[in-house]
């Protein structure tokens, strides 16, 4: 459902990653939360009365919004950068 593979985790990380060893940047964060949340909204649209998960989505885009914040705060070109990647709407 809301898990990522480990295969697609790997792939997600080493593409958003800013240096070698990086696994925990907001850019990586960011990434790896909206894959969830994609397949997610996904989920839920077959489950509508699945309201755990539904708390659980809502939690995942609380959390992206908090990182995205604090890119924009700290660092506007990564910021931008990233949303159009990923395609956010910001």
């Amino acid at each position: 459902m809301a898990t990522l593979s480990p295969a697609r985790r790997k792939a997600i990380v080493s593409e958003y990653k800013t240096h070698d060893t990086d696994s925990g940047s907001p850019e990586v964060q960011v990434a790896l939360l909206t894959e969830r949340i994609r397949e997610l909204t996904e989920h839920l649209k077959d489950h509508d009365h699945d309201f755990a998960s539904r708390r659980g989505l809502n939690q995942m885009v609380s959390k992206r919004t908090r990182l995205t914040n604090y890119l924009r705060d700290n660092d506007r070109t990564r910021y931008l950068e990233l949303v159009k990647r990923l395609g956010l709407r910001k």
